[in-house]
């Protein structure tokens, strides 16, 4: 090996004088970074193998572990950062391309959410409070009725399109079966069930245990088929039919072998495995109109009784895009941004293909308005929700719901130690080798996460009282209730909001 060839660890394990060699941290780590020297009777530690997922601190009986950033640098140079130097030196090494995994920690591009404030009821509008006073978060995702119609004796028609019933505007996100658990499916769908929300399969079909949990499961169908047929998409209360994704737009998803077991080859219906490679286009779609025949064949399928949801990325022309798929008979609209989470993606994609969900989410909505189609589709966004403040913004930017998924990990142990391509996760959620999977307990797993939307849906209400709101459907669109701070005119133009102040 050439000298240049050596990248020096991103981290440094400090391993206390009271260590006892027990080796729990051997055990623990599916790394294989730490290791027992028989000859001088102590632990060491392959420090080029650690991704600072903590496993190993956590799990330590005498706390004696601490991993920190490497205090190793190159020169200073504003230009050529370290990061960018390091990959430099590993894609001349390998030929091959990055990847990355769990949303975008990009430092360059701006948070929204975070310039965005809420106003607040005062004298004029009072404040509600949502101890004592009725506050509706049940939201129907679906097409709304545009006008009033009635039956030949003057009754009103009641009969509507099929909607998903939701008792707070928060689902989880796609996420397969393969990139991650079994375990980890299972906590999403109990949790689902409890709150009387739904999660959504990803692409890689519903593993036969999971179709009891049918009522509170969007089935996803993306451009590589897998694990769709016709039980598998009545089982679902919905349909996404996902054409985009905002850790990766324009791509396709790619699945290692590694990660096809024999349980996620029966789910999938592809060989144990093979890769599963989901194609960047569907092969059937070209055109709006080829999009409207699939929502229609599902449509047809299911016997007109399911939701179709279309999933698009967050680009620079979504406004469009989601104007012809709300005419197309879609009956939800799905934004996903760009620091959308995923288990593995191309880090030059993910760090400059699409936009933001604010901006996105904002100019659809004004769009849909503009045309006067706003109650074709309901809309939800996902890609980085990371508080109920997040969510609250998005609803009164104009989304009926949204989507979390690296929160949703986050509450089942995930440390963002970004190595989910790996297979090797510690904590049980990005793998499928059976002895990690153990790791992580689904009724553990699901009760984290209905204490999470509980806290979250808490939260909302009592902004939304604090706002002088009472319902979430009083809240959607609702941008005069909310003021940025540091943006250009045109931002503040596209996202529909006046400066603080104002």
């Amino acid at each position: 090996m050439l000298a240049v060839d050596y990248i020096a660890p991103e981290f440094e394990i400090i391993r206390g004088a009271n260590c006892i060699n027990c080796r729990k941290c051997e055990r623990e780590c599916a790394n294989e970074v730490h290791k027992f020297d028989e000859k001088r009777k102590v632990m060491i530690a392959d420090e080029s193998k650690c991704v600072d997922c903590q496993r190993c601190v956590a799990v330590c009986p005498v706390h004696c572990l601490k991993i920190r950033k490497s205090e190793n640098s190159y020169r200073q140079n504003d230009n050529w950062s370290a990061q960018t130097m390091n990959e430099i030196y590993k894609q001349s090494a390998t030929g091959g391309v990055l990847l990355s995994s769990m949303g975008n920690p990009n430092g360059n591009q701006p948070v929204y959410w975070d310039r965005i404030l809420v106003n607040a009821s005062q004298v004029t509008n009072p404040p509600i409070d949502p101890l004592r006073e009725p506050m509706e978060t049940k939201v129907m995702l679906g097409k709304r009725a545009s006008k009033i119609e009635r039956n030949a004796d003057g009754s009103i028609k009641t009969d509507l399109p099929p909607h998903i019933c939701l008792s707070t505007p928060i689902m989880f996100g796609a996420m397969s079966y393969g990139a991650i658990s079994y375990n980890a499916h299972a906590s999403l769908a109990k949790a689902a069930k409890e709150l009387g929300i739904c999660y959504n399969t990803g692409e890689g079909g519903l593993h036969e245990d999971f179709y009891a949990y049918g009522e509170n499961t969007i089935v996803q169908v993306a451009s590589g088929r897998f694990g769709v047929h016709h039980d598998y998409l009545m089982a679902g209360a919905g349909i996404e039919i996902k054409m985009g994704q905002g850790a990766k737009p324009g791509i396709g998803g790619h699945l290692p072998g590694m990660k096809i077991s024999d349980s996620v080859s029966a789910t999938r219906m592809i060989p144990k495995g093979t890769d599963a490679i989901s194609p960047a286009p569907h092969h059937d779609i070209y055109s709006i109109e080829d999009l409207r025949q699939l929502i229609y064949s599902l449509k047809e399928a299911t016997g007109y009784t399911k939701p179709v949801i279309v999933k698009i990325a967050a680009v620079h022309n979504c406004a469009a895009i989601a104007s012809g798929i709300a005419r197309s008979g879609a009956d939800i609209i799905a934004v996903d941004g760009y620091r959308g989470g995923t288990g593995a993606a191309p880090t030059r994609i993910r760090d400059n293909v699409g936009i933001p969900i604010e901006l996105a989410l904002a100019s659809i909505d004004q769009r849909l308005r503009d045309e006067g189609i706003r109650g074709n589709c309901s809309i939800i966004a996902s890609g980085s929700i990371r508080s109920s403040a997040d969510l609250l913004k998005a609803i009164a930017l104009g989304a009926d719901a949204v989507y979390i998924g690296t929160a949703a990990l986050m509450a089942m142990g995930c440390h963002l130690c970004r190595s989910c391509q790996s297979g090797k996760c510690n904590w049980g959620i990005a793998t499928q080798r059976p002895e990690l999977v153990s790791r992580l307990d689904p009724e553990w797993g699901s009760r984290r996460l209905v204490n999470l939307v509980n806290a979250w849906t808490h939260e909302l209400k009592e902004m939304m009282g604090g706002m002088g709101i009472n319902s979430v459907e009083a809240l959607r669109g609702n941008r005069l209730m909310l003021r940025g701070v540091g943006f250009s005119e045109k931002e503040l133009e596209i996202l529909g909001i006046k400066h603080a102040g104002e």
